[in-house]
């Protein structure tokens, strides 16, 4: 590995768990219940909605090669996946990668 590349993890990995850090001391405060907690928890949801919506409308880079059809219908079996998953965004993610990998083979 170069120099820039470690230096590149380096930097990105302090940028996330110093962020991390400061929303672990200014949660104490918070309440989940709060009016201000549910905005951004919904505010959160939506903009992944959106980035999927705009994902799926819009590819970019390999996903350009996939017809509306494979894209649809992993979206589809990746949210049954995710509710009866208990909300679980692991499964589903990596579910969807092997989905769109084996569907962009036969589709």
């Amino acid at each position: 590995m170069s120099a820039s590349v470690v230096l590149a993890i380096i930097v990105t990995s302090f940028a996330t768990f110093s962020s991390r850090l400061l929303g672990v001391i200014s949660s104490k405060g918070i309440k989940e219940t709060s009016k201000l907690f549910r905005w951004f928890n919904c505010l959160a949801y939506s903009t992944l909605a959106a980035l999927i919506a705009r994902t799926i409308i819009f590819p970019v880079g390999a996903l350009t090669d996939a017809s509306y059809l494979s894209r649809g219908t992993v979206v589809l079996f990746c949210l049954f996946i995710f509710f009866i998953s208990k909300r679980n965004f692991v499964y589903p993610t990596v579910i969807s990668a092997i989905m769109m990998a084996l569907l962009s083979e036969h589709l």
